[in-house]
């Protein structure tokens, strides 16, 4: 390995997520930074966390997804530390990087909990890390992981949790819907979010017997003048109420659960399903599964590796 392709660090980067009742409005601050949204509206987003007490599950899954991925690199004899940081709240990624500076670390690369490619899930990602690298002086150098939408870890991983809700089905009589967050079509024209999505949604379906399915959104934010990718998911089920008597909601564009998770699908869909009789089964994020935590490792152990060639966003990508 030469002096240029040394990694002394891991990083997973993150949205990040409240864990009590007193973080949820700073929480809202941080992601809302920047963005006209009328108070009535924040303090109406933050209603929804205080339904959970305040607590997303987003930031404990990924000290499990950190565990799991720390015990399979050192299986693999891969002594690498893995720090954490987030966009959003503690820990924040200034914070971790100055912690990473003070344990010597040099050059590190970053694992982001995000699969598909769009400005909100890939480039702003780089941006941040960036800019916090730029407000820590004596920063350690990151460099960003490519996406791992189409790893065959992470197509098994989904492909698992949809099998899963399957079995618990006792009709054939069902629907899948996959679900990702919803995002301006401005944004989607010039990015691979779509056809990421639906070519991974095909390839999970295709391992399980290939079940109908739809691709449909959720959590969509914005002002009502703006157009957002569609369908959203609660639209979508009264779509399809009368053609159905099962849906299994797999949120495919989420590594793992959060609140828009356990309140968009667990609390909005289902109410929804229930006001229409339709039986609705959440099938699980992929989380900690073996096989995303392998699709990890093997980026982490690729990028080690110079002769391995890894590919990266072509220069205008996700704008």
């Amino acid at each position: 390995m030469t002096a240029e392709t040394a990694y002394d660090a891991v990083v997973l980067v993150s949205f990040g997520g409240p864990e009590k009742r007193a973080d949820v409005l700073p929480f809202l601050d941080n992601v809302l930074r920047g963005r006209r949204v009328p108070e009535a509206r924040r303090l109406e987003v933050a209603e929804y966390y205080y339904q959970f007490n305040g607590v997303s599950p987003i930031n404990q899954r990924n000290r499990e997804i950190i565990a799991a991925l720390s015990q399979l690199l050192a299986d693999r004899e891969i002594r690498l530390p893995i720090y954490f940081g987030n966009r959003n709240w503690h820990p924040l990624l200034a914070e971790t990087f100055a912690g990473m500076r003070d344990d010597g670390v040099k050059r590190a690369m970053a694992v982001v909990t995000s699969a598909f490619g769009s400005y909100s899930g890939c480039r702003q990602y780089r941006e941040d890390i960036d800019d916090a690298c730029a407000a820590v002086d004596g920063a350690p150098a990151v460099d960003k992981l490519p996406l791992f939408w189409d790893s065959d870890g992470f197509i098994t991983a989904a492909a698992d949790r949809l099998r899963e809700a399957l079995d618990a089905v006792a009709t054939n009589d069902v629907r899948v819907a996959f679900t990702a967050h919803s995002i301006p079509l401005e944004m989607a024209a010039v990015s691979p979010y779509e056809a990421q999505l639906n070519a991974a949604c095909e390839a999970v379906a295709s391992r399980c017997e290939q079940p109908p399915w739809d691709l449909v959104y959720q959590s969509r934010s914005g002002p009502a003048s703006q157009p957002w990718l569609k369908p959203d998911i609660c639209g979508h089920l009264e779509a399809i109420a009368g053609n159905c008597r099962t849906v299994i909601i797999h949120p495919i564009g989420f590594l793992s659960d959060h609140l828009e998770v356990l309140y968009d699908l667990d609390t909005k869909a289902r109410a929804v399903c229930d006001r229409l009789n339709l039986n609705m089964i959440r099938a699980g994020t992929v989380g900690d599964h073996p096989a995303l935590i392998g699709a990890l490792a093997d980026l982490v152990q690729n990028h080690l590796d110079p002769a391995v060639q890894i590919p990266s966003c072509p220069v205008g990508c996700c704008r």
